[in-house]
């Protein structure tokens, strides 16, 4: 089982994707969306559409899956699974990271469901990986990147790889949540390793 989280930072499509890959390669995932990212998803990904559910939404974008592959949980529900150490998970993903979620995750202020996902999986010791999205950085957001490294946790800037030579912004994108799924040890074919041929 992973866990998802989807922020209101700009890149929402990484989270969205990660999630299509997962449940492609046959993981079960608990996705766990904020108010703020359906309205960046909106604008970014579904134009005007009014999508209300990330089934809904896999489901436009021709994602099939086993429907009881993929869990959806309210951001504001603190008595749903994520929320306890005793649910068990592969890893947490936090995808894109807002600097306000990363503050909160930095600091232990776990008031919504992803920030208490992360919390959970810092304490717990288990995988959580944070896709922080912001330029420039300020010193504050270099400092909390720092402070979640050191309990643990691991930074993905979405910062795309030329070598792969990337012709669309859809490479990009499969570049960075190949990223995810290399450190998740997740085999993909989003792109390939140095030295593959191109």
């Amino acid at each position: 089982m992973y866990i998802v989280g989807i922020t209101g930072a700009s890149g929402s499509i990484i989270g969205i994707r990660l999630i299509e890959e997962l449940l492609k390669s046959g993981k079960s995932v608990s996705s766990i969306v904020s108010a703020s990212a359906w309205d960046v998803i909106r604008h970014e990904v579904a134009g005007a559409a009014d999508v209300r559910s990330m089934a809904g939404l896999l489901d436009s974008r021709g994602c099939s899956y086993p429907a009881q592959s993929l869990h959806e949980y309210r951001n504001d529900d603190m008595f749903a699974p994520p929320a306890s150490g005793s649910y068990r998970c592969d890893a947490v993903i936090v995808a894109p990271c807002s600097m306000k979620s990363l503050a909160g995750i930095a600091s232990g202020y776990a008031e919504t469901l992803i920030l208490r996902a992360a919390d959970v999986a810092l304490k717990e010791g288990r995988r959580c990986i944070l896709v922080p999205r912001e330029t420039p950085l300020s010193l504050v957001h270099i400092e909390n990147m720092l402070r979640v490294k050191r309990a643990g946790a691991d930074i993905v800037p979405p910062v795309p790889g030329f070598y792969t030579q990337p012709r669309t912004i859809d490479d990009i994108i499969n570049f960075i949540t190949g990223k995810i799924l290399n450190l998740l040890g997740i085999e993909h074919s989003l792109f390939g390793g140095w030295g593959d041929e191109l």
